[in-house]
């Protein structure tokens, strides 16, 4: 097996050497297609020539020399800008729809322009994907003159704007957008009742920026549009009471990874004297056994200044992979209440879902798809697998030069800790910025504390003030600089030396550049690169180190207490075999993350293909394409709504205990296929009543006000959310620990050291 892994690897390499040597060439014939002679007047003539060859049908392919060549005149003679040959070569590999991987600072922004403005030339719309709504704005702004020069449109959509306002920016040759917002707006075109009201038009080409976030952290996070909110009717306020009395260990159990927590027989016997309920695991008593188990969860496994923060007396939640706050973020409603009480704060049910759609569903949809991140070759395997999007790496324009340290050993926390303040000490006595990537708010917090009694001076970058981000990451690399943040500064930052002050740059350079100091290893390799390189940029000096303790969360999941039988000690462990192991433990985490995908998507696959099943016919009927009057229209239209809302509601519900079927021998996946094709085989006919039924009352009515009389509108107010995924293995089956279920639980925990299984 090691030999066929290795001759693929080799055989790759190969091609990957092959393809970068053929975009050289190109390069070099882009070079040669000089148009510094040639007047605005003419490279303008020279674009619309282009456009009307793209539009006439010739492949996009024979015409790139040219239009490359034009873009890199363009951005010159608008903003200065002449694009490095790894640049143009990055460009090829996007249009050629690669996810390719370009280091910090090498500009991946104009990169995306060149395919952007060649795949605009046919008139059918390029999407820009970006990080966040202030990327989207900056990046259409910045590099809005080279695409105007050229003759295209270009706009970007914020989440504020109005409905007339999206749709004049996904009219535009090139729309910047984030992934979540161009999502949300599409949801938004499933429920509208007339064709104004929508906003998108057919997809085209997109490019999706920070592609490992959006395609593999974030891709089965459901985009949510739901009615007006609700009130919640469980008494969450009892059931947090109950699970506070519960936190003993003798009153529940965790899973091998703590992923999910478990009543005991103990537990159970507790929280039934205490409810008064009987026995827990009876059928009548499945909704409370649910709210229970979500106050167990919130209780035990939500963490304060970790998952969430609570700011202006609401609940936050904090995005695992990123530090910030998650924007419009939301749990499920029964664990979303629960968090609440846990905290003692009001919760506002979230309404009827309306219609969700997965990131990696929403963006499967765009027939021509590249990306581009800083780290993609860790996971390049999962790109090809659920993407078909192979991994390209970019040569850097300047060799990276950044030392990247062994990681720093200890036993325990408290050793840890210490000699991270040390280093921060000693280290600053020097005058070389320092960046500081912690775990958590919480341990940002404690950090910054401890460096302040060490009469240290830092910045602190975390949830709780992320509107201070820029101007925060402004002063990173300056001299002195001490910067404390959570995974907030791991993603779509550049931290200049010097602050941008070309003197104090040399001066910084001189010390060693900027120094990163991660405070723990991440579940993803990944993250923690992305981390590393805040500093390098663009061939500038710079180091990195990661602190471990053998007491971190992540190892002692893993079994690494067992290290622990040696005597505790303060100094670093100098052992190769433990830095090979927690190597190891990411890679598992990473598989494991990957097959989680792969059997949520078993689930989500079968009601996105029902969803596009029904959406192409309800999009015949909003365009006109199926003939009848506007009544039946409206009418077909709305209860094609009703009865999908319906379905999803059943697809939820069959979702939390489909899992039993594992007890009885069936496949839980295809027993929910079976469930779910059969309910939706049942919307057809419940459509064809309901219309009938309501045309019959309307007795051929158009008149818009009689339609309104009769209830047959969009919903009075909708909103979207982010539906929450971190917990998404708990929540496939909340409720659901009855007798049987517990037994099966203990046999294999008993039996597990007597086989000798080991978790990796």
């Amino acid at each position: 097996m090691k030999l066929a892994a290795r001759l693929i690897q080799t055989i790759k390499e190969r091609d990957t050497r092959l393809k970068l040597k053929s975009y050289w060439n190109k390069v070099k014939l882009i070079r040669k297609r000089n148009f510094t002679a040639w007047d605005d007047r003419q490279l303008q003539s020279e674009s619309l020539r282009l456009k009307k060859e793209a539009e006439s049908g010739t492949p996009l392919d024979e015409l790139l020399i040219d239009a490359y060549a034009l873009v890199c005149e363009a951005a010159k003679r608008t903003l200065g800008l002449v694009p490095y040959d790894v640049q143009i070569m990055a460009a090829i590999a996007l249009h050629e729809r690669f996810l390719i991987e370009q280091h910090t600072g090498e500009g991946k922004t104009l990169s995306a322009v060149m395919p952007a403005y060649l795949n605009a030339l046919t008139g059918e719309g390029v999407h820009v994907l970006t990080f966040n709504d202030y990327l989207a704005k900056r990046d259409a702004e910045w590099m809005g003159p080279i695409y105007r020069f050229l003759g295209l449109t270009v706009k970007s959509v914020q989440a504020g704007n109005s409905l007339s306002d999206k749709r004049e920016a996904y009219a535009a040759d090139i729309t910047y957008v984030t992934a979540k917002e161009a999502g949300f707006d599409y949801l938004r075109d499933t429920i509208a009742l007339d064709e104004a009201d929508t906003v998108h038009r057919p997809f085209h080409y997109v490019i999706v920026d920070e592609a490992d976030s959006l395609l593999l952290d974030e891709a089965r996070v459901p985009l949510v549009i739901a009615g007006e909110l609700g009130s919640y009717s469980g008494d969450v306020t009892r059931f947090a009471a109950v699970a506070k009395q519960l936190v003993l260990d003798e009153y529940y159990e965790f899973d091998e990874f703590e992923r999910n927590a478990y009543l005991s027989e103990a537990g159970s016997a507790k929280a039934e004297q205490l409810l008064g309920c009987g026995n827990l695991y009876d059928s009548q008593n499945s909704q409370l056994l649910t709210s229970l188990n979500c106050a167990l969860h919130a209780e035990l496994l939500l963490k304060k200044d970790v998952d969430y923060i609570v700011r202006d007396g609401k609940i936050e939640l904090v995005d695992e992979y990123t530090g910030r706050v998650a924007d419009n973020r939301h749990l499920p409603d029964g664990l979303q209440a629960a968090l609440a009480a846990k905290e003692g704060l009001p919760f506002k049910a979230g309404g009827s879902i309306l219609g969700t759609i997965t990131l990696q569903h929403f963006l499967s949809m765009y027939p021509k798809i590249c990306g581009m991140t800083a780290t993609a070759l860790a996971s390049a395997m999962e790109f090809e697998e659920i993407y078909a999007l192979q991994v390209m790496p970019i040569p850097p324009n300047r060799p990276n030069i950044r030392i990247d340290h062994p990681h720093r050993i200890y036993t325990h926390k408290e050793a840890k800790f210490k000699a991270i303040v040390q280093e921060i000490s000693s280290t600053h006595a020097t005058g070389r910025p320092i960046l500081i990537g912690t775990s958590s708010v919480g341990e940002s917090d404690a950090l910054a504390e401890a460096l302040k009694l060490a009469g240290i001076p830092c910045q602190i970058l975390n949830a709780k003030n992320d509107e201070k981000e820029a101007e925060i990451i402004a002063k990173a690399g300056e001299i002195g600089s001490v910067t404390v943040s959570t995974n907030m500064a791991g993603r779509g930052v550049d931290i200049r030396l010097g602050g941008g002050n070309p003197a104090q740059a040399q001066a910084v350079a001189k010390l060693g550049g900027l120094y990163v100091i991660g405070t723990h290893v991440h579940q993803s390799v990944r993250i923690d690169d992305q981390l590393r390189g805040r500093a390098g940029r663009q061939g500038d000096p710079g180091a990195s180190v990661f602190f471990v303790s053998l007491e971190d969360e992540l190892l002692l999941k893993f079994g690494m207490a067992k290290e622990l039988r040696a005597l505790r000690q303060d100094e670093a462990i100098n052992e190769s075999v433990l830095r090979s192991k927690i190597e190891h433990i990411q890679r598992v985490i990473m598989g494991q993350n990957f097959h989680i995908r792969q059997e949520l998507n078993g689930y989500s696959d079968m009601v996105e293909e029902q969803r596009r099943l029904l959406y192409e016919e309800r999009l015949r009927i909003l365009k006109g394409k199926t003939p009848m009057s506007p009544s039946e229209q409206r009418v077909r239209l709305f209860y094609m709504d009703k009865f999908w809302a319906e379905h999803l509601a059943y697809a939820s519900y069959i979702r939390e205990s489909i899992h039993l079927s594992s007890l009885t021998d069936r496949n839980p996946i295809d027993e929910f296929h079976t469930q779910i094709i059969q309910a939706y085989e049942q919307i057809p006919n419940q459509v064809n009543k309901e219309t009938k039924e309501m045309l019959d009352k309307l007795s051929g009515s158009n008149d818009p006000a009689r339609w309104e009389e009769l209830g047959l509108k969009s919903p009075t107010s909708t909103w979207t959310y982010i539906m929450s995924d971190q917990y998404s293995q708990y929540l496939q089956n909340p409720g659901s620990w009855n007798p049987g279920t517990l037994i099966a639980y203990w046999l294999r925990k008993m039996l597990r050291p007597v086989f000798g299984w080991e978790r990796f």
